[in-house]
């Protein structure tokens, strides 16, 4: 399946894609796509539905981030060896581990807002791997047992606030429309094998990144199993597993983000995002601008 949120910000309904593509509401079945229907139990409820039956929801209606209510946005840096070499950076012996703010959680086509003072700002696309079962020291040979689906992500980053101040990246990675999310959940089922995944990402019409998840330093399967030995994941909680070489940083000069740029990226039957640059005093007097946007509610 492949699930879907809908609807103005704050107000999301759930929702599923029919065998067309329309979006189908699910609004009167569940209260929305959260830790609550990831459950194998829930899902399999869900499967069971004749979506024929359902609301067709109107084309062009806005989709929210694919995942209500996110507990624990946990992510995976320099995950693809080739992406640590053109930042410079050591190849990783054990998995780079930080957190994004769930308060940067937006929608797949909503503007990324550059932060007042911001210069750097930098693209990445990943692989989110959504959590559906309690999960704390299990096997990697089980772990994929404990994944509801995966989603796309855009990582953006503002390379001097993670780089070229004090303290962890998580002040790079954080501000408010720093982690779109969706344009759905793709249930499990339904990925063969998540390490042979195609994702891509433009700026301004112009290919930047190209990769595949088989890149990856540690698997999908990996990744669950090492952060259950650190933390308890829990179903709702998102790994964002890294990104492939192209970023703006690992440009030669680097390139980043501007008012008005354009980011176009996909993945292997993940779906697309877009979203367009917009200022933070040109955002001011909005909720966009007032940091308000309840995406995560």
């Amino acid at each position: 399946m492949r699930l879907v949120r809908f609807g103005e910000p704050g107000h999301e309904r759930p929702g599923v894609l029919d065998f067309n593509g329309a979006i189908r509401d699910l609004g009167g079945l569940i209260g929305d796509i959260d830790a609550t229907s990831l459950p194998a139990a829930s899902l399999a409820k869900l499967r069971g539905v004749d979506f024929d039956r359902l609301p067709v929801v109107e084309a062009g209606t806005r989709l929210g981030p694919c995942l209500a209510n996110v507990r624990n946005l946990v992510c995976i840096g320099l995950n693809y060896s080739d992406h640590a070499i053109e930042t410079n950076t050591p190849i990783p012996v054990e998995p780079v581990v930080f957190n994004k703010h769930t308060g940067a959680i937006s929608g797949p086509n909503d503007p990324v807002i550059l932060p007042a003072g911001a210069q750097k700002l930098d693209w990445e696309v990943e692989l989110g791997v959504v959590i559906g079962a309690p999960a704390w020291h299990v096997d990697e040979s089980t772990a994929l047992d404990y994944v509801a689906g995966y989603c796309l992500v855009n990582d953006i980053s503002e390379r001097a606030y993670q780089l070229e101040r004090e303290g962890q990246w998580t002040k790079g990675k954080s501000s408010f429309s720093f982690a779109p999310l969706g344009p759905w959940l793709v249930t499990r089922d339904e990925v063969s094998d998540p390490q042979q995944l195609d994702l891509w990402l433009d700026v301004n019409g112009v290919r930047r990144q190209t990769g595949n998840t088989r890149t990856m330093i540690f698997t999908v399967a990996y990744l669950v199993a090492y952060l259950s030995r650190f933390m308890p994941l829990m179903p709702g909680d998102i790994i964002i597993t890294g990104t492939p070489p192209g970023v703006g940083l690992g440009q030669k000069p680097p390139i980043f983000l501007k008012p008005g740029d354009t980011m176009t990226l996909g993945g292997t039957g993940l779906g697309e995002q877009t979203q367009t640059v917009v200022d933070y005093a040109d955002s001011l007097g909005s909720a966009w601008g007032r940091g308000e946007y309840p995406v995560a509610r």
